[in-house]
């Protein structure tokens, strides 16, 4: 269950699918005036360093926001979280989720995060100064705080699918999160595998919530024999303006294809 490390993937094609989306859900909430609460399931260390060795053995990074980059503006949200992130970190820094989120979310906000991995937490601890970070199973921490103080807010849920019984159980913790929390804007982002296993999930998601959203992308495998070939994302609530993103995103993606 704790094996899972993403300093070997940060940064890659994936990462810059759902990072991207969720930069421009968070740039749109902030817009308004009143607070919001942003709630991460799985956040792994939030800063990871694309020099080093872990990136270096997968290519992974070297195949997603290395190429990707030029695909954003300099005020896309995504592109300055990127930057304040490298300004304070350093030029081979990447910003998982709760740091994009950190960058991106005002002082009023409220930002908490949970990981099981004992050096994942301490590292989100340093990462995130004035965040509530969470040494606890994520989707049980959502469970107990939905819905939040402030109730408008956003939530990543975002597993390793380490353990494949998560396909089947995270569309129930979904619905369940659903309906203790009908405002939130909630976003399950799930890999599209040459195994399949994604399709039976992907299919009770799609069937579950009137007026949810899917955004998936396909790329070419970052190495021979790869099980990872897309990403997909799935948002109930989506903020205006996100299905327009998620295509022109999807548009270069497909640019991609072999």
């Amino acid at each position: 269950m704790l094996s899972y490390q993403h300093a070997y993937h940060a940064g890659n094609a994936a990462d810059v699918h759902k990072h991207a989306l969720l930069a421009v859900a968070l740039e749109y909430m902030t817009r308004k005036a009143k607070p919001l609460t942003y709630l991460e399931t799985h956040g792994g260390r939030a800063l990871y360093d694309l020099a080093g060795a872990e990136a270096a053995k997968t290519g992974e990074a070297a195949a997603g926001i290395a190429k990707m980059q030029g695909w954003f503006e300099a005020d896309h949200p995504y592109a300055r979280a990127l930057s304040e992130t490298r300004n304070e970190a350093g030029p081979d820094a990447y910003p998982g989720s709760p740091r994009i989120a950190w960058e991106l979310l005002r002082e009023a906000d409220r930002l908490i995060v949970a990981e099981r991995h004992p050096r994942e937490v301490a590292a989100l601890r340093e990462a995130l100064p004035g965040a509530e970070v969470h040494a606890a199973d994520g989707p049980a921490l959502a469970m107990s705080l939905a819905p939040p103080t402030p109730r408008r807010g956003f939530a990543l849920v975002d597993p390793s699918y380490e353990v494949k019984s998560e396909f089947a159980e995270i569309p129930r913790f979904l619905a369940k999160l659903h309906r203790k929390w009908p405002v939130g804007v909630i976003m399950l982002w799930y890999p599209i595998l040459t195994s399949g296993a994604e399709r039976e999930m992907v299919a009770r998601l799609d069937a579950m919530v009137e007026g949810a959203v899917f955004s998936e992308v396909r790329f070419p495998p970052a190495r021979p024999g790869h099980g990872m070939i897309g990403s997909g994302l799935w948002l109930v609530n989506p903020p205006w303006g996100w299905a327009e993103a998620a295509a022109g995103l999807e548009a270069r993606f497909a640019g991609l294809a072999p």
